[in-house]
């Protein structure tokens, strides 16, 4: 692992994306998909914003999968089931994953730290570059997602990310939200819960419900306003990137690694 304590580069020019229209959450059939527009999307993605994370690993609880279980029901991942017959291990290794908990090891001093991996959601998102027909794209406020009715899997965006933060939806998706569309053949990963941040709100479900639970270990915010909490924060302590050698500038940054 390569860490750098550089903050995000706030001057860099920023890439025009799509926007996204925030939805009613429901649950419908396959192949069925309702829009329910909320007025607040209507501005659309602004590149006077970027939005990012910052987590702290100290706080972040070995053995807690509170922002796992946040971000599968905000998304729906946890309305899908386990095909009659597949083994534990291939249900483990094809089942979506928008968040993971992983462990790091120092090899010098052998300390583990625990931290929720995520897409990193790049300024120069490797995913991007590689994606044949634009499905994955960079919105203008650093948000990097994929269009499903685009997407025709292909995963050269999976080889491509050195997070291995994107999944490949194998079986039909019998019961979805209609705020996070999603579809057999198709790739997805976190999006930082753009339908939310569309709609007006401030916060990520996995943000949410780490400070529920009492561990207060994310902090969503706009990386580009000086007055946030989450600008604040990366001015008074030191953060660090995953693999910051690839020089992506990755939206999320984690302390105390």
């Amino acid at each position: 692992m390569s860490c750098s304590n550089d903050q995000p580069d706030m001057n860099r020019r920023e890439f025009l994306g799509k926007s996204v229209v925030a939805a009613t959450a429901a649950v419908v059939a396959p192949g069925v998909m309702l829009t329910v527009a909320n007025a607040a999307s209507d501005e659309g993605a602004s590149s006077a914003v970027r939005w990012g994370l910052l987590i702290d690993t100290n706080k972040c609880a070995d053995g807690c999968s509170a922002c796992v279980d946040a971000c599968n029901k905000e998304n729906g991942i946890d309305l899908m089931q386990r095909p009659t017959g597949q083994s534990d291990e291939m249900w483990n290794a094809q089942r979506p994953q928008w968040v993971r908990k992983v462990k790091l090891r120092d090899k010098q001093t052998g300390e583990i730290s625990n931290l929720p991996m995520m897409c990193q959601h790049c300024e120069h998102p490797p995913c991007v570059d590689v994606c044949p027909t634009g499905a994955s794209f960079k919105r203008a406020d650093g948000i990097v997602m994929v269009d499903r009715h685009t997407c025709i899997g292909c995963r050269y965006c999976m080889m491509a990310c050195p997070y291995k933060a994107r999944s490949f939806i194998h079986q039909d998706v019998a019961e979805q939200l209609t705020g996070t569309p999603r579809g057999k053949g198709c790739v997805e990963s976190c999006n930082l819960c753009a339908g939310r941040i569309d709609a007006g709100h401030s916060t990520t479900a996995c943000q949410d419900a780490c400070n529920k639970d009492g561990h207060q270990a994310i902090l969503f915010g706009d990386l580009k306003n000086p007055d946030s909490a989450i600008a604040k924060a990366l001015k008074a302590e030191s953060s660090h990137q995953i693999r910051a050698d690839l020089e992506l500038n990755t939206g999320v940054r984690y302390t105390n690694i």
